[in-house]
């Protein structure tokens, strides 16, 4: 029986991948079968479509463009369906590789579920440019978590990000592509395959979130995500494993969500401001993301 072969997709938008493309080159052979890569530009500028054009020359690697943007979920229905084998590694463009094991670690637990997160972890010093320190601090403080930890509730610590998954699961169970913005479409993606029972298991296989942004941006990033947290939750009633989305039905339960909205409608603006600072809070986050949930409920 020929051995199932893999195929890496990475939607590209925005950023040179020629680090993570050869990092991952350098490791194909500890996959016991066939290897591709493929990449998919979202509509990108043309200095980041330039940069990453020559990838398609190396062996193994495809490496196509879209004429328009089309987002998140779609892009990656879209590399899925380019893809020719068994299994799937969907990674970030923003993504590095931390050490020349990655792929060894993949292969040696492929047989142990149908679908493997193996994480997400940061740099342990934080960056030097100070616009880019509250998207390390939310990093390493919410999303590097080991595994034993997130496999405590596989379903709601799944990120599309590094995940190696069957083929036939996700042609299954593609990804709903109404979600057009920022995140929580592996909200909906996890509470799906808790729904049908798809064995999920949680691997210490990170790789290193390298594209931080600045505050300003994350800020914005983040208040889309939460625009979409809203939306499962309306459409599909999915997304009560997350602790915001808890908080605010809570405070809509006991009747508090109004004077909440009016509270927090007033101290916003001082909590951009904080989070913009130099010394931004995660407690400050947490409430200007509570403030643009209860907006979105109203």
């Amino acid at each position: 029986m020929a051995v199932a072969g893999l195929s890496v997709l990475i939607p590209v938008y925005n950023c040179a991948v020629g680090e993570l493309i050869h990092s991952l080159l350098a490791q194909v052979s500890d996959w016991p079968g066939a290897v591709e890569i493929r990449l998919l530009d979202d509509f990108s500028t043309d200095a980041y479509r330039q940069s990453n054009r020559p990838l398609n020359d190396l062996p193994g690697v495809h490496y196509r463009e879209l004429p328009r943007n089309v987002g998140r979920a779609k892009i990656r229905n879209q590399l899925a369906t380019a893809a020719q084998h068994e299994w799937l590694l969907l990674l970030d463009n923003d993504s590095l590789l931390p050490d020349p094991k990655f792929l060894a670690r993949y292969a040696a637990a492929r047989h142990q579920a149908a679908v493997l997160i193996g994480g997400t972890c940061y740099e342990a010093a934080p960056p030097a440019e100070a616009a880019l320190y509250l998207r390390w601090l939310y990093g390493q403080a919410r999303e590097a978590r080991p595994a034993a930890v997130r496999q405590a509730a596989p379903y709601g610590q799944l990120t599309i990000n590094n995940m190696l998954i069957r083929a036939d699961i996700f042609h299954r169970f593609p990804l709903d592509e109404r979600l057009t913005g920022y995140g929580h479409e592996d909200t909906k993606f996890g509470e799906v395959l808790a729904a049908t029972q798809v064995p999920v298991l949680h691997l210490d296989n990170p790789v290193i979130h390298a594209g931080l942004e600045p505050a300003a941006i994350f800020l914005q990033k983040s208040e889309q995500a939460v625009c979409n947290l809203a939306r499962v939750y309306r459409e599909d009633g999915l997304g009560t494993d997350s602790r915001l989305l808890q908080t605010a039905l809570r405070l809509r339960r006991l009747g508090l969500a109004p004077a909440a909205r009016v509270a927090l409608r007033a101290v916003a603006p001082a909590l951009r401001r904080q989070l913009l600072s130099a010394t931004p809070g995660l407690r400050h986050f947490d409430l200007l993301k509570l403030h643009w949930l209860l907006q979105q409920l109203a």
